[in-house]
């Protein structure tokens, strides 16, 4: 029945978000507790850490032969991460942006989202090609981990949220077992509420004659980024603007190098089918959506409320999009030229003309 698929989607949910969560505090405790600075925390093992549900959903849907699922996941995160998760935060308080995350964070992530769509082409991500995405993850790890031991903890960037600092020695999460406890029950929750969210996805998708594909990029893809949202929203409610933003991004580039590449790794030789829908449409959607942040973080270095407003604005359009093509909506053709035609331009004029405001400011 129904209403079971849903006890256990909610289910899979709560899994999600306990799991992450147990597996940020512990991993993040951990490594300090192995002297690791808060830069490297801050923009490996959170960031990491709040994208392991899309991980765990993504391998979990490629095993199950639910290949749509994976994909459709990643590439729906993504577009969530930066425009819901982003844009709510922003309208909360303007995001001030980090020198670090523009000058070499943004660029990572779009390098990594280019990369994918380039490898995607072809329709289909082989194990090879998923190997690779996996080598240049560790290869962008170990380089943040070397590049953080060049510097001291004085000049890493400060303002992360407070369960990346030491914790005092009396914490209860201060002990080494406690950590690898909370990082093993982490995982295991992850394992989990990953099956229990599939399962139900995939019955509610032929229950409601819903594509797979439209599932995993709508409901799959906001489950799987609450810590995600959680994260960052609480970090803009205390102030603490940098783990807002670089949460996102880090997690948009995992994403990518670690989901996508483990999902093709574990497809094997078939390697991991990418849809048409997905190569005519969300995947260019990503791109842009990637894109749209060089100019906006470079613009006063921080994402002001009306910028938040229309990216949330532009995920409804999205979503509402998907659902109208999914049920094959006469009002669709309206809603895409009204976009196409009107809003995406009028918003390209708005980014330009402030962007030439801003280079006045710089000049005068």
């Amino acid at each position: 029945m129904l209403w079971i698929e849903g006890f256990w989607f909610v289910g899979g949910l709560a899994a999600l978000v306990v799991g992450a969560e147990a597996l940020v505090r512990g991993a993040s405790r951990l490594a300090l507790t192995l002297g690791l600075s808060p830069l490297v925390v801050g923009l490996t093992i959170v960031a990491f850490g709040t994208s392991a549900p899309e991980l765990a959903v993504s391998t979990s849907a490629v095993l199950g032969g639910q290949t749509d699922i994976a994909v459709g996941n990643v590439v729906g995160s993504n577009i969530f991460n930066v425009l819901f998760i982003l844009g709510a935060s922003a309208l909360i308080v303007p995001l001030a942006v980090h020198h670090q995350l523009i000058r070499q964070e943004v660029p990572v992530m779009l390098g990594a989202t280019l990369l994918l769509v380039a490898l995607g082409l072809d329709g289909r991500i082989a194990a090879w090609e998923g190997g690779a995405l996996l080598a240049l993850l560790c290869g962008y790890t170990a380089f943040l981990v070397v590049m953080s031991r060049r510097q001291s903890v004085a000049e890493a960037p400060s303002s992360y949220d407070e369960e990346l600092h030491p914790a005092p020695p009396q914490a209860w999460d201060s002990h080494l077992w406690v950590q690898l406890g909370l990082v093993v029950g982490g995982l295991g929750l992850l394992v989990v509420g990953s099956e229990w969210l599939v399962g139900a996805s995939v019955a509610f998708a032929k229950a409601l004659g819903v594509s797979d594909l439209v599932i995993g990029l709508t409901i799959v893809a906001a489950g799987t980024s609450m810590p995600e949202v959680a994260t960052s929203i609480t970090a803009a409610l205390k102030g603490e603007r940098d783990i807002a933003v670089g949460n996102v991004v880090g997690s948009n580039t995992f994403n990518i190098l670690g989901v996508v590449g483990l999902s093709g790794v574990v497809a094997g030789s078939e390697g991991l089918g990418l849809s048409a829908s997905v190569l005519s449409f969300d995947l260019w959607v990503m791109l842009a959506v990637a894109f749209a942040c060089l100019p906006v973080f470079v613009m006063g270095r921080q994402i002001a409320r009306w910028e938040g407003a229309v990216f949330l604005f532009y995920y409804t359009a999205y979503v509402t999009y998907l659902i109208l093509t999914a049920r094959q909506d006469a009002a669709s053709d309206a809603f895409s030229t009204a976009m196409l035609g009107f809003v995406v331009p009028l918003t390209i004029v708005t980014l330009v003309v402030v962007w030439l405001m801003h280079g006045e400011r710089q000049r005068g």
